[in-house]
């Protein structure tokens, strides 16, 4: 960890007198011994203000008597001569008095005669005045690079040796992949996952991972518009897509070793468009699964709010929060739902608004977040949001083709325990021309209902009855998905060999 630069620029901070400091951060005790250290070499006492002690000299158990109250301790500091650093530690919910405000104005607006520093640490610090962040200025502790929780994660591991006498273990691709999701976490919260980690069994292990994921989610805020899931599911779970799933393969390696900054030819994310029960959400968490990243799902239902300016915030919020999960797959899904069309008038403007944000993060955004968006309606997606440069590949998802829907039937025959070998695959991939790989599933599905209930296993006829029962979406909504074909035919590219055929065992 580079402390030495942080004490320069804390350094600075104070040579340039700025009278008001703002450091978010939940590395309390670490900022203050940095900031005691910048003290040091500017030859400047240093105070400290909490609720619990009021004022005092940082490190002796002496407070100034009557402190303890914010308003109190401000009043102090606003009359008393001796000059100093006055750290406040948590004093943020006192922001929000107007009475503190000005006592915190007076103060600042007189520290070229008084030479008073306010420097306000908290693990929260959103809602500043904006007549106190004119005066004041931020402060951004370092995040500790891969090679900086490399050394963290050596130096707990030699640590569990001295104190167990057993070598700590590991396999080498599971520990690459904590150390690169614990990135964007501050130093004290990797040192306390990877001590976690190792002293539960001595071994960092996938379950750790997964531990090390969802406390990171946690630790951006939870839920909120953003969903947070590990996939289990890969390319072996999705039935065709062969065109898509090359792509997404070769593209693997790029996205995952462009370092800590952002690289050229990180691969962005793609659109898939196409028909109802396709595929398209499956191929979104199999993606996250084939890559081993976490999955996060955007949710426009869960975005907006009725208060002026809340939703543009929640889908800041949400961004963000994805960029602190880097590196993650991003899956907007039916995607046309959430976005602005028309006029966009109806809503006050806001869906246009949240189209405005999305295309300028889609442009902008530096982290590793590979979006994979879906959509079922074409004609409802701004041509914005559709061009070249949004997306690396725009995808078709179609109706499954003969080798799609035996491979489909296989994964679902072999999900629920039956017997591949008791169905004719190719009667049954025959018989299916037409049916989504979600009609097939829910045709295995209800045969196998029907066999319980009528106590028996299930067999090829039972399924082929269910089959002959079924109206898949082709037939009922054939006009509306013919012309989602020809939209695609010059504009997408096709996610998989319409003319595949099955191969035979």
């Amino acid at each position: 960890m580079n402390e030495r630069a942080e004490v320069q620029e804390l350094g600075a901070l104070l040579r340039s007198k700025v009278p008001i400091i703002l450091i978010e951060t939940h590395e309390e005790p670490r900022i203050l011994k940095l900031l005691q250290q910048a003290c040091n070499l500017e030859q400047q006492l240093m105070f400290r203000w909490s609720i619990v002690d009021g004022i005092s000299r940082h490190g002796q158990d002496e407070s100034i008597y009557n402190t303890n109250n914010l308003v109190d301790a401000l009043k102090h500091v606003d009359k008393t001569a001796q000059n100093g650093v006055y750290v406040f530690c948590d004093a943020h919910p006192g922001l929000k008095d107007h009475v503190n405000v000005r006592l915190i104005r007076e103060t600042a607006l007189e520290h070229h005669k008084s030479a008073r520093t306010l420097v306000f640490v908290s693990p929260k610090l959103e809602e500043i005045p904006t007549e106190l962040l004119r005066l004041a200025a931020h402060f951004r502790p370092h995040l500790p690079t891969r090679e900086d929780i490399r050394k963290i994660m050596s130096e707990e591991a030699q640590l569990w040796h001295s104190q167990s006498g057993e070598k700590a273990r590991g396999d080498r691709s599971i520990v690459e992949q904590i150390t690169l999701h614990l990135m964007g976490l501050e130093q004290e919260d990797v040192r306390r996952m990877v001590r976690q980690a190792l002293r539960a069994d001595g071994e960092i292990n996938a379950d750790d991972l997964r531990r090390v994921l969802i406390t990171k989610h946690e630790a951006l805020g939870g839920a909120g518009a953003l969903g947070f899931e590990t996939s289990k599911i890969t390319f072996d779970n999705v039935g065709g897509l062969a065109r898509m799933k090359h792509w997404v393969a070769l593209r693997r390696a790029p996205f995952m070793e462009a370092g800590d900054t952002a690289a050229v030819d990180r691969p962005k994310g793609i659109m898939l468009l196409g028909v109802q029960g396709g595929g398209k959400s499956l191929a979104a968490r199999a993606i996250a699964g084939e890559w081993n990243v976490p999955l996060m799902r955007l949710d426009f239902g869960a975005l907006y709010n009725k208060y002026y300016g809340e939703t543009e915030r929640n889908l800041r919020q949400a961004f963000a929060a994805a960029e602190g999960m880097a590196p993650c797959v991003l899956w907007i899904d039916e995607i046309e739902k959430g976005i602005a069309t028309g006029n966009g008038d109806q809503d006050g403007g806001v869906s246009r608004r949240v189209l405005g944000a999305l295309l300028t993060w889609l442009a902008e955004r530096e982290k590793a977040v590979f979006i994979v968006a879906t959509a079922n309606d074409i004609s409802q997606l701004p041509p914005e949001l559709i061009r070249k440069g949004r997306f690396d590949e725009i995808f078709f998802v179609d109706f499954p083709n003969p080798a799609a829907r035996e491979q489909i039937f296989r994964i679902h025959l072999r999900k629920r325990g039956l017997d591949i070998a008791r169905f004719d695959l190719p009667a049954l991939t025959a018989a299916t021309a037409g049916f989504s790989g979600a009609e097939i599933e829910q045709a295995v599905i209800a045969a196998s209902f029907e066999a319980r209930a009528a106590k028996r296993e299930v067999d090829a006829a039972a399924l082929a009855a269910e089959l002959v029962r079924t109206r898949p979406l082709s037939v009922i909504m054939a006009e509306r998905i013919e012309a989602l074909r020809d939209w695609a035919a010059d504009r997408a590219v096709m996610a998989d060999d319409a003319d595949a055929q099955p191969t035979r065992a």
